[in-house]
């Protein structure tokens, strides 16, 4: 019998609040603390958690993607190719710094389907693109 759990991806950031605002602003979700842990901020969105912030005040922002073409590890934001550029907008508003962009190839004739971003704590996110009516709605990130 595997015992239940619960897993949600942890972003360290010198200015958590900020960054959990981010988030919740760019996932339509909310955000306030854990349950027993002040450093620790949750961004939920309809389908329950998301991601976490973590206080950090020595956070330094990871360099992404590194330059021998790593990822390493990122977000991935999926929306629905015609709400594409309104989401690039969206992001940059909010903070967000553009990395890249390019075409996958998933989707033929579209100018992009791949956008990279650092969000305002410097951790990496992309914005792809999925075909219309791909990217449920009702859950964050």
């Amino acid at each position: 019998m595997t015992v239940p759990k619960t897993t949600v991806l942890v972003l360290d950031s010198a200015e958590p609040e900020l960054l959990a605002r981010f988030y919740s602003e760019l996932l339509g979700a909310t955000n306030g603390p854990a349950p027993g842990d002040e450093d620790l901020l949750l961004v939920t969105g309809r389908t329950g958690v998301v991601l976490g912030v973590r206080r950090d005040p020595d956070h330094v922002p990871p360099s992404w993607p590194l330059p021998e073409g790593s990822q390493q590890a990122h977000l991935c934001v999926l929306v629905e190719e015609r709400f594409f550029d309104e989401a690039e907008r969206e992001a940059v508003t909010l903070g967000a710094r553009p990395v890249a962009a390019e075409d996958d190839g998933s989707l033929p004739g579209s100018r992009t389907t791949l956008r990279r971003y650092a969000d305002p704590a410097g951790h990496g996110f992309v914005l792809s693109a999925v075909p219309d009516g791909r990217a449920r709605a009702d859950s964050a990130g």
